[in-house]
């Protein structure tokens, strides 16, 4: 699912294991944006976080196999 820009604070559901995850940083890098997530139920100095690269089209930005929600269940 496209959004209009991925935005710090949204949630995001892994498609392969259904967990949620937060958006903790937004960054470019040369030509690429990648977005830096954390598990939800984790608190933040403990979370392992993911990186994952921003694709872009004309319906909007996503991240590769993770849904956008809005209700988190964390």
């Amino acid at each position: 699912m496209a959004v209009s820009s991925i935005q710090l604070g949204q949630v995001w559901r892994n498609d392969s294991d259904g967990q949620d995850y937060l958006v903790t940083k937004v960054y470019n890098e040369v030509f690429a944006q990648y977005a830096m997530l954390r598990p939800a139920g984790i608190t933040a100095p403990d979370a392992p976080t993911v990186r994952i690269k921003i694709a872009k089209g004309p319906e909007g930005a996503s991240l590769p196999g993770y849904t956008f929600t809005q209700d988190g269940s964390f």
